[in-house]
């Protein structure tokens, strides 16, 4: 797309870092987009290369017995229930590869733990103690992983993080986290935040969900950039909405009410921002009249900005099929896998949003 040359930038982890295009194959995990290949393409992801001299682990490192991806067991546990936009195409991103490879149906077994860690845990545990030889987790908590550490390490079976980190020893007890940089995404939002604003207002957030990295570093980054390039921006609400679109909806039409003037809202993801559009439409606001800024990059939110309600969406890109099993299958063949693989994010604005629709996801 023409527009996105200049819309696509990159969270940074190192100076100088170079990027690495991986494999393009969205075009089957983007549900509802053209069939344009050029769409196709631009909607994988992008890794950044490490550092020079940052940690990395080996199979040798870890300890573990190199195999055959084809005909290997591989477990992967979603988090949330595929009733969002993001959890829709990760799962599907993650099939959809594990298919191109080869790996049979049978071989890969899906669970969802349905928003409860509790059963999280459980799942992976089970998935170990039936014998899968990869793990590919996408976390919903970044704390209170230590039963499945102990089980996946005494069988040294790898451990891929996808999307939210786990607080843990890379190599020990997981081999790699792949994912954006949250903090920097919180901190272009405040950018745009702040052109939207001309520099001064008042600001809501709807916070995303406790107890994960995500939101803490979300939040860091937007607050912090705020304070830097726009100290007239003035933050006077903020309260969870747990990532849901109900959620953001009930938490905006709260804020309505005891600030019926407020100049903005930041959304950390899109869906709290879509339910704040509805509050805002049930308040009889007009599009416009409050700037939402917000993080994901659904096409539910890209048409928004096409259609005046959102001003801006950073990208957090879901599909990580491609590049998980590729991480996976450089492991199993000797090759160093750094700590943390950090994807790119394109952002979407009233420039670009018409012309990129067919890049989001649905």
């Amino acid at each position: 797309m023409s527009a996105m040359s200049g819309r696509w930038r990159p969270a940074v982890i190192s100076l100088g870092a170079a990027l690495l295009l991986v494999s393009a194959c969205a075009k089957s995990e983007d549900s509802g987009a053209t069939g344009d290949s050029g769409a196709a393409a631009n909607a994988a992801q992008v890794a950044q290369s490490a550092a020079p001299g940052a940690k990395s682990c080996t199979l040798d490192q870890f300890g573990g017995t190199k195999i055959d991806l084809k005909t290997a067991k591989v477990g992967f546990s979603q988090s949330e229930k595929e009733a969002n936009p993001f959890r829709i195409a990760e799962t599907k991103s993650i099939r959809d590869e594990a298919a191109k490879l080869g790996i049979p149906k049978d071989n890969l077994q899906a669970t969802n733990a349905n928003s409860q860690f509790n059963k999280q845990i459980s799942d992976v545990e089970q998935m170990i103690d039936s014998g899968v030889q990869l793990l590919i987790v996408a976390p919903l908590n970044s704390d209170g992983w230590d039963s499945v550490f102990a089980k996946a390490s005494a069988k040294k079976v790898p451990i891929i993080t996808i999307d939210r980190k786990i607080n843990a020893e890379s190599c020990t007890n997981y081999l790699t986290f792949i994912g954006s940089d949250f903090e920097e995404q919180g901190k272009r939002a405040a950018d745009k935040m702040a052109a939207a604003l001309g520099n001064k207002g008042s600001v809501a957030i709807l916070l995303g969900a406790p107890g994960n990295n995500v939101t803490t570093l979300r939040t860091k980054g937007f607050k912090d950039q705020i304070a830097k390039i726009a100290p007239d921006v003035k933050i006077t609400f903020e309260q969870t909405g747990q990532f849901s679109r109900e959620e953001g909806q009930k938490v905006s039409e709260q804020l309505l009410q005891s600030n019926p003037d407020i100049n903005g809202i930041y959304a950390e993801n899109d869906e709290m921002a879509l339910g704040a559009v509805t509050a805002l439409k049930s308040a009889g606001k007009k599009a416009g009249d409050v700037k939402i800024v917000s993080i994901d990059g659904t096409r539910g939110a890209v048409q928004a900005i096409v259609d005046g309600w959102l001003y801006a969406v950073i990208e957090s890109n879901p599909r990580f099929g491609p590049l998980a099993f590729e991480t996976a299958t450089k492991f199993f063949n000797g090759e160093p896998i750094p700590e943390n693989i950090i994807i790119t994010d394109r952002e979407y604005d009233q420039s670009n949003a018409k012309a990129d629709l067919a890049n989001s996801y649905s």
